[in-house]
């Protein structure tokens, strides 16, 4: 069941990258990131409120609120530098570089969540880098 979060996740994605490049033209990028922060935050709660999930606001710790406030703070930092990557270069380039995150996360996963790496998911991984230095390198 969780395959099809995951492949909904990367269809609405998809959807960002290719409605960003084109709501960031002639307007600053942190701008954009701003307006779309604020329609994020609103269906996000609107959400929340609507399955009665408020109710377990008394459940989150000390713990809950320093991992979820830093895992925001990167969110907002990825989602400024990928605005901006999206303003200069062409979405068909920065969407899949972006992507480098998947790798990179598999390798943090790894080191700090002691996850573990099979061969498969090392491939895969290597397959990405591989890809990113393709698109990047000239």
């Amino acid at each position: 069941m969780w395959w099809i979060y995951a492949l909904l996740s990367a269809f609405f994605a998809a959807l960002t990258a290719i409605f960003a490049k084109i709501g960031v033209a002639d307007i600053p990028s942190n701008l954009a990131t701003a307006i779309r922060t604020i329609i994020i935050l609103i269906m996000a709660w609107a959400i929340v409120l609507a399955r009665g999930e408020f109710k377990a606001m008394h459940n989150l710790s000390r713990h809950h609120m320093i991992f979820l406030v830093l895992s925001g703070l990167a969110t907002g930092c990825s989602w400024l530098f990928y605005f901006k990557a999206l303003q200069v270069g062409e979405v068909s380039k920065v969407a899949p570089v972006d992507k480098l995150s998947v790798a990179l996360t598999i390798i943090l996963a790894a080191l700090f969540l002691q996850e573990t790496i099979t061969v498969k998911t090392a491939l895969g991984a290597g397959l990405i880098i591989a890809g990113t230095l393709v698109l990047i390198i000239k």
